[in-house]
C-alpha cells in the first residue's frame, strides 16, 4: 500500500512537470484542472460569420515586386498593369568627351528564375516564375519617357509625409507621357509581340584573338532609340542637368510602361523586381582634345526613386462583381463565398464566436461586449492543444485560374498580424514558405499538377488568448492573398470604405481565390469552421 500511494504521488508529480513544461498557458487558463481530475481530449468546431469586402484604388507605390502585363482570369475578370518607375545616374555628373556617338542604348531588367539544366557547351534552361499566361502570350509593350513628376514628399500634409500613389492613375500618366514609344525597333518581339521569354541572352566578345562567351540569364531586353538618348543625355551634360539625381529626376521624369493586347494573342502578365532594371547607354568618344583614337564608354540609369504600379480592372467575372457588391454582401450571417483577390480586389472578414446577446455566463442577463460563445468557452475550463481555420477551394470555380499559393490572416481591426505570426520562427525558401507553421498555403491535390484543395490557418494562440485573458477583444480577422509572407505593412486605401487600409502583400499579387464561408447553406464538408482541439477536466 505504501509503495503504491508514493508511486503515485511520483506519477502525479511527474504529469504536473511535463504538462508545465510543455506549455506555460496551460497552468493559467483554469485553476484546479491538475490532480486527481482525469482529462479527455476532444474536438469542437464553431460557426464563423464571413463575408466579403471589396478593396477599391489602393497605394501601390515603392512596392517591393510589381505585376506589367495583361492576364484574363476566368474567375475574376481581366488585369491590366502597367508601371512607372523614375530614374538616377550610377555616377551623377558624368565627363563626356569629345565627338560622343552613342553605340547602343539597353534597357534590362531580369525575370524571377530558376536554372533547370546546363548542356556540355554551357548553355542553360531556364524556368520563368511569377508568369501568368500560356507559354506563346504576346503583348504589346510600349515604354516612353514620362512626363509626370513623382515628389518624394505630400504637399497636402506640409511635406512632412510621403507622397503615395495609388493604383488607379494610369491616365495621370498615360496623359502626360512623352513623345513616341523609346522602344521603336523594328523587331516586334520588343514591342507589339513582346513576349516573357526564358531563353538566356548570349553574346561574344573577342579579346586577343580569342572569343569569349557571356551567358546572361533571362529577363526584358529592349533596344532603345538612340537618337532620344543622345539629346536627353549625352547633350544634356554641358547643361548642368547630370550634376545631381534631384536634378536629373526633374529633368528625366522617368520611364512609363504601357502594356497593350497584342492583337489576337493571348496575354501574360509577370512578376517583376523593377529596382534590379536599369538602361546602359554605350558610346564610343575621342581619347582626349589631340588624340582621336576613339574608346568605349558608358552611362548606367538605374530604374530608382519612387515608381507605382497602375493597375486596371475589365471584363469583370459576373459572379465576382455580385458578391463583392456592398448591397449583397451579408454581413449578418456571412456569404456562401469568399472572393480573395489581391491588388485593386476584394478580401474577406471573419468574426468568430458570434453574437453577443446575454451576459457572462453567455446565457442569461444583458449583453456584455462579449461573445455569449466565448463567454461560455471562458467557463468551462478548457486547456486548448490546437485551433485551426480551414478554407476549402471552390474547385470548380477555379478551375481554369492560377491559384494564389498562400493566404494571410491578420487583426484587422488593428492592421497587424495574428499572435501565432509572431509565435512562428520557421523560415522557408523563398518569400512565400516561411512560417510553415502559421500557415496559409496551398494544399493541393496528391496528383501530377494537382489542383488547389484547401488552405489551413492555426490560430491556437490567438484563441488561448482569448480565453485566457478575459479582457482581450475578439478582433475582426482579415483575409487576403499575399505575395509575400514576411511584408507585414499596410497600404492605405484611396477612398476609406469599411476598411481604410489592407496588407502591402496582398497588393503585390495579382492573383485571386474562391473559397467557401461559412454559412450553413455552404455544404458541411466544405463549410469554413474554427476547429478547436482541447482537453478539459470530467
Amino acid at each position: 500500500m505504501y509503495n503504491n500511494s508514493f508511486f503515485k504521488k511520483i506519477l502525479i508529480v511527474t504529469v504536473v512537470l511535463f504538462l508545465y513544461s510543455c506549455d506555460k498557458d496551460y497552468n493559467s487558463i483554469g485553476d484546479g484542472l491538475l490532480g486527481d481530475n482525469h482529462f479527455a481530449f476532444d474536438k469542437y468546431t464553431s460557426s464563423v460569420i464571413s463575408y466579403n469586402q471589396k478593396v477599391g484604388p489602393v497605394q501601390s507605390n515603392n512596392l517591393a515586386v510589381n505585376a506589367l502585363g495583361v492576364y484574363d482570369n476566368p474567375a475574376f475578370g481581366t488585369t491590366t498593369a502597367n508601371f512607372a518607375s523614375q530614374l538616377a545616374l550610377e555616377t551623377i555628373n558624368p565627363t563626356i568627351g569629345k565627338n560622343p556617338v552613342i553605340e547602343s542604348v539597353v534597357l534590362t531588367i531580369p525575370y524571377f528564375n530558376t536554372l533547370k539544366s546546363t548542356d556540355t557547351d554551357g548553355n542553360h534552361v531556364y524556368e520563368l516564375d511569377s508568369i501568368y499566361g500560356p507559354s506563346d502570350a504576346k503583348i504589346k509593350l510600349s515604354v516612353f519617357e514620362s512626363g509626370y513628376y513623382m515628389r518624394d514628399l505630400d504637399p497636402v500634409g506640409g511635406f512632412q509625409t510621403s507622397q503615395s500613389f495609388f493604383t488607379d492613375q494610369n491616365a495621370d500618366f498615360d496623359n502626360v507621357k512623352v513623345g513616341n514609344r523609346l522602344n521603336d525597333s523594328s523587331d516586334p518581339v520588343e514591342n507589339d509581340s513582346f513576349s516573357f521569354s526564358p531563353a538566356e541572352y548570349k553574346y561574344t566578345v573577342t579579346t586577343d584573338g580569342k572569343d569569349v562567351i557571356t551567358r546572361v540569364a533571362p529577363g526584358m531586353r529592349l533596344n532603345l532609340n538612340m537618337d532620344f538618348f543622345k539629346t536627353k543625355i549625352i547633350d544634356a551634360s554641358a547643361s548642368g542637368k547630370l550634376v545631381t539625381n534631384d536634378i536629373f529626376k526633374d529633368y528625366f521624369r522617368g520611364l512609363y510602361f504601357k502594356v497593350e493586347k497584342s492583337g489576337s494573342s493571348s496575354s501574360a502578365l509577370a512578376m517583376m523586381d523593377f529596382k534590379k532594371g536599369k538602361i546602359t547607354i554605350t558610346y564610343k568618344e575621342d581619347t582626349s582634345d589631340t588624340d582621336a583614337t576613339r574608346i568605349e564608354k558608358s552611362i548606367n540609369l538605374n530604374l530608382a526613386g519612387n515608381t507605382v504600379n497602375l493597375l486596371n480592372q475589365s471584363n469583370v467575372n459576373a459572379s465576382y462583381m455580385d458578391a463583392t457588391n456592398s448591397g449583397n454582401v451579408n454581413t449578418t450571417i456571412g456569404d456562401d463565398k469568399l472572393y480573395l483577390k489581391g491588388g485593386e480586389g476584394s478580401l474577406a472578414v471573419l468574426e468568430l464566436f458570434g453574437k453577443d446577446l446575454y451576459g457572462e455566463d453567455g446565457l442569461t442577463g444583458s449583453p456584455n461586449g462579449v461573445a455569449d460563445e466565448l463567454d461560455i468557452i471562458r467557463k468551462s475550463g478548457w486547456l486548448i492543444n490546437e485551433a485551426n481555420l480551414v478554407f476549402h477551394v471552390d474547385a470548380s470555380a477555379m478551375a481554369s485560374s492560377y491559384e494564389p499559393n498562400r493566404i494571410y490572416l491578420y487583426d484587422l481591426n488593428n492592421h497587424r498580424p495574428i499572435t501565432d505570426y509572431y509565435n512562428d520562427a520557421t523560415s522557408g525558401t523563398n518569400s512565400k514558405n516561411g512560417k510553415a507553421v502559421f500557415g496559409g498555403l496551398l494544399e493541393k491535390e496528391a496528383v501530377t499538377n494537382g489542383r488547389g484543395v484547401s488552405y489551413k490557418i492555426r490560430i491556437t494562440n490567438q484563441i488561448r488568448g482569448l480565453i485566457k485573458n478575459v479582457d482581450s477583444t475578439n478582433v475582426k480577422l482579415g483575409l487576403v492573398v499575399t505575395e509575400d509572407i514576411n511584408v507585414i505593412a499596410s497600404n492605405k486605401l484611396r477612398t476609406p470604405t469599411a476598411i481604410s487600409q489592407v496588407p502591402r502583400a496582398s497588393v503585390m499579387n495579382p492573383l485571386g481565390t474562391i473559397i467557401y464561408g461559412g454559412k450553413s447553406t455552404v455544404p458541411e464538408d466544405k463549410r469554413l469552421k474554427l476547429e478547436i482541439y482541447y482537453t478539459k477536466p470530467n
